[in-house]
């Protein structure tokens, strides 16, 4: 994929965005048929050569955030992208109401307990940023308390940064007749009808109030230790192949490395040599 359109997709930091300007249906001059072979035969091979050096190296951990309006495709994108990861060092955590025990501390209790461990992947399908999101649209708490979390969410991640945790933020970009649609297409099949939700009937209502309060995640919370990519996500195989590429080239940048042993090896083929003839 071209640099130029992975870098077109990340919000720079302090940049006001106005998601009208977005076009969810984009792809570029991206051919569908390359981009599957790509993603499929390279990509998938490539995040998981890479999640075993991770895993190895032991230095670093990665957690990924996936946001998006209800039906904007994060269990999709988990079952199609992140299966390329071994599951023995990767999990992916759904994120609910809070329960009980978690409103009884702050906010960032919850998730903080789930952070990756060093050599570990970690996946958010949904994230600490429904407590600036979901609470603001549907007036859960008021605002003098939600408009404070954009500085404390940014201290915590770069906390996490400087611990060696690396952060990727993807906004999963649906326009409002595709999440209609997507509505629709879980009512219509039974086998889908376990993913709704009372609150799911409501959603299209509030779809202005939630672009709204992610325009306003997506400037303040975008930061260089833990950017914010705008991922056009009416196209399925558009939306995985960037996912996936963004995945590549951020673990790509960690510098990852084997360890060398704790031993001498050419002891060991010598040994090996004499005693395994």
């Amino acid at each position: 994929m071209q640099t130029n359109i992975i870098d077109s997709l990340i919000v720079k930091p302090n940049t006001k965005i106005c998601l009208s300007d977005w076009n969810p249906t984009y792809v570029g001059r991206t051919d569908k048929e390359e981009a599957e072979i790509m993603l499929n035969q390279n990509l998938m091979n490539q995040m998981s050569n890479l999640q075993y050096k991770l895993f190895a190296d032991k230095s670093q951990s990665l957690l990924i955030i996936l946001q998006g309006i209800s039906a904007a495709g994060k269990d999709s994108t988990i079952r199609n992208v992140m299966s390329a990861f071994n599951p023995q060092s990767c999990k992916a955590i759904s994120f609910k109401a809070p329960n009980e025990e978690e409103l009884s501390h702050d906010y960032l209790w919850r998730v903080h307990r789930l952070m990756p461990a060093k050599g570990e992947i970690t996946v958010f399908n949904r994230s600490h940023y429904e407590d600036v999101v979901e609470v603001r649209v549907r007036k859960l708490i008021s605002k003098t308390i939600w408009s404070k979390r954009y500085t404390q969410i940014n201290e915590f991640e770069h906390f996490l940064y400087e611990n060696n945790t690396k952060i990727i933020k993807f906004f999963l970009y649906i326009s409002k007749d595709e999440q209609k649609k997507k509505l629709e297409e879980r009512i219509k099949n039974p086998l889908k009808h376990w993913k709704i939700t009372e609150s799911d009937l409501t959603e299209p209502a509030y779809y202005d109030q939630y672009i709204e309060a992610y325009e306003e995640v997506l400037w303040k919370c975008s930061t260089d230790w833990a950017p914010w990519y705008i991922i056009p996500a009416n196209t399925k195989w558009f939306r995985n192949f960037v996912v996936a590429q963004i995945i590549t080239n951020t673990l790509e940048s960690m510098k990852l490395a084997f360890p060398k042993p704790n031993f001498d090896i050419s002891k060991y083929l010598r040994l090996k040599n004499n005693i395994w003839k």
